[in-house]
């Protein structure tokens, strides 16, 4: 039995718009849970997904670094802004 290697190129990752990354990356999840893949493609598909996974995950941190939260005043109008906290 032979084993071949396979590669994926993950080069292009860095360019991906966020929807296009998680489209791509849902499409590996689901290859891989139906399970008829091969094994070296399997493990090239979930290289390039976990690749797309952190991807993802940059443009998330990005994203919620730019977005503020209004403050409101006593009187209930808005008084400034503050950085979202996503923790709470």
């Amino acid at each position: 039995m032979r084993s071949e290697s396979v590669t994926i190129d993950t080069s292009d990752i860095a360019t991906l718009p966020f929807e296009k990354a998680l489209a791509e990356l849902e499409q590996i999840v689901s290859r891989l849970e139906r399970g008829d893949v091969p094994l070296e493609e399997s493990i090239a598909i979930y290289e390039r997904g976990e690749a797309l996974k952190k991807h993802c995950e940059a443009l998330l941190k990005k994203a919620e670094a730019r977005i503020e939260k209004i403050t409101l005043g006593p009187d209930g109008r808005p008084k400034g802004t503050e950085p979202l906290d996503v923790e709470s």
